[in-house]
C-alpha cells in the first residue's frame, strides 16, 4: 500500500491535477467514478507498473524477511551411564558454575568396588614389607649356612692333613662322611642364596608391578565412582530439571534436563533470506530488526556472515535413490548478523522472533570514478528506495505489539 501510494504521486496525481486544473474538469461532474478509468487511465497504468517495479526493487535490493531468531544451543544433561537418582542438588531453573554437581546416581557398586581395590593396594604393601623381611631372612640364613660350612670344611681338612701324614690313624669313612657334611652345607648356602634372589625379586619386580596393577584398579574404580557425580562441563543454567530421587535415566532415553551454556543467543542474531536474494546477501551490509520480546525498538545490526549452503538440500546415505520432486520446499540463506553497537542486542530474550530488514549499500561504486553517470543514478536510486524498506519496518514495529495482543489473539 505504501508503494501504491509513492507512486501515484508520481502518476494518478499529476494526471488529475492535470485534468482538474489545467482542462477545468471537476470531480463528481466530468470526473467521475465511471469516466475515472478512461480519464486516468495513463496515470492508473503507469502507477501499477511503477509500484510492481519499486516492490521488486525494493524486496530484491533490500531484502527483508520475519524468519529470524536469536538461536542458541542448550547441552542435554546425561550421565555417562546409567542408574537410579539417589541425590540431586540442583531446582527446577537454577544458575550453574562449571563442576557443580547436579545429581548423583546410586554408588554403592562404585563404593564397594573401590573399597576392594583400596585394600588389594594395602595386601600389596603388606606382601612388599613381609617380603623384605624375607630378604634380611634369608640373608641371615646365607651366613648361618656359610659358617656351618666352614666349620664342615676346616674339619675335613684337618682330618685330611692328619690321614695324609699317618696313614690309618682316621678311618676313611669319617673322611667320607666329612666331605658328605661339606656338601650338603655348601647346598645350603645355594638354598638360602635362591630364597635371597627370590625374596629380593618380588621386593624390585613381581611386587611393584602388582602393586602398579592394583593402583590402576583403584584409579578406575575412582573413575567409575566419580562418573556417578554429574556434573556441569560448562557455565549456564539449567532448565526444565525435573529429575528426582529415584528417577532412572540413561543416555538413550532419559535426559535429565537441559543446561543452557551462559550468553547463548544473546551475541547474534540468525535469520533465513530467501534464495533469490543470494546473490545480493553480504558481508558488511548494514541492517535492521525489530523483535517481540523487545517491542518498539529498532535494532542496528550488520551481517558478519553468510553460510554457503542451505540446508534443505542436504541428505544422507541411505538404500534409495534420491528422488529430486520428493526435496523439502526452498530453503533458505542462513545469514549470521550481529549488533552494530555494543550491548545493541540487551533486553532481547534469547530465541524470541524477530523481523530482520538489510539494506544494500553501492557507496563505494557510486564514488569509483570508472562508473559512468546513468549507472551512478540507478545505484543512487537502488541506495534511496532503501527508505521505503526502513519506514516499513517502523510501521510494523509500532503496529507489531497491537497485532500481536489483539489481533492474532496472542494475549
Amino acid at each position: 500500500m505504501l508503494e501504491l501510494i509513492i507512486c501515484s504521486l508520481l502518476t494518478i496525481l499529476p494526471d488529475y491535477l492535470y485534468r482538474r486544473f489545467a482542462q477545468g474538469k471537476r470531480f463528481g461532474k466530468e470526473i467521475t467514478l465511471f469516466s475515472v478509468w478512461y480519464e486516468l487511465r495513463w496515470g492508473i497504468t503507469g502507477c501499477l507498473m511503477l509500484t510492481v517495479a519499486l516492490i521488486t526493487s525494493v524486496f530484491f535490493f533490500h531484502p527483508a524477511t520475519s524468519n529470524a531468531a536469536m538461536l542458541f544451543r542448550t547441552v542435554p544433561i546425561l550421565p555417562e551411564g546409567s542408574g537410579r537418582v539417589a541425590e540431586v542438588n540442583v531446582g527446577y531453573s537454577q544458575t550453574v558454575k562449571k563442576g557443580d554437581v547436579l545429581f548423583r546416581l546410586d554408588n554403592s557398586k562404585q563404593t564397594a568396588a573401590l573399597e576392594t581395590a583400596r585394600r588389594k593396594v594395602a595386601e600389596i604393601d603388606a606382601s612388599m614389607a613381609s617380603a623384605k623381611a624375607d630378604v634380611v631372612k634369608a640373608e641371615a640364613q646365607i651366613q648361618e649356612a656359610r659358617a656351618s660350612y666352614q666349620q664342615a670344611k676346616d674339619e675335613l681338612e684337618v682330618k685330611t692333613e692328619l690321614q695324609r701324614r699317618n696313614p690309618g690313624i682316621v678311618p676313611q669313612r669319617d673322611i667320607e662322611k666329612l666331605q658328605v657334611v661339606v656338601d650338603q652345607r655348601q647346598a645350603g648356602i645355594d638354598a638360602a642364596t635362591a630364597a635371597k634372589e627370590s625374596a629380593a625379586l618380588q621386593v624390585s619386580t613381581l611386587l611393584p608391578a602388582q602393586k602398579a596393577s592394583a593402583e590402576a584398579s583403584l584409579a578406575e574404580a575412582q573413575v567409575d565412582l566419580d562418573k556417578t557425580f554429574v556434573r556441569a562441563g560448562i557455565e549456564g543454567r539449567v532448565e526444565q530439571f525435573l529429575v528426582r530421587a529415584g528417577d532412572v535415566v540413561n543416555q538413550l532415553m532419559r535426559p535429565a534436563g537441559i543446561l543452557i551454556p551462559e550468553g547463548a543467543g544473546r551475541e547474534r542474531l540468525q535469520a533465513g533470506f530467501g534464495q533469490i536474494e543470494a546473490g545480493v546477501m553480504k558481508e558488511g551490509m548494514v541492517a535492521e530488526a525489530t523483535c517481540v520480546s523487545r517491542p518498539w525498538a529498532v535494532i542496528p545490526l550488520v551481517v558478519t556472515g553468510v553460510q554457503d549452503y542451505i540446508a534443505s538440500g542436504q541428505f544422507r546415505t541411505g538404500e534409495q535413490l534420491i528422488e529430486a520432486q520428493n526435496l523439502a520446499k526452498p530453503g533458505t540463506i542462513l545469514v549470521f548478523l550481529e549488533p552494530l553497537y555494543k550491548g545493541g542486542l540487551d533486553g532481547v530474550t534469547a530465541g524470541s522472533t524477530c523481523i530482520v530488514n538489510a539494506y544494500t549499500s553501492n557507496h563505494e561504486q557510486i564514488v569509483d570514478p570508472k562508473t559512468s553517470t546513468g549507472r551512478r543514478i540507478v545505484l543512487h536510486a537502488i541506495d534511496a528506495i532503501g527508505f521505503v524498506h526502513a519506514l516499513l519496518l517502523r510501521i510494523q514495529t509500532l503496529l507489531l505489539p497491537f497485532k500481536t495482543l489483539i489481533f492474532s489473539g496472542g494475549h
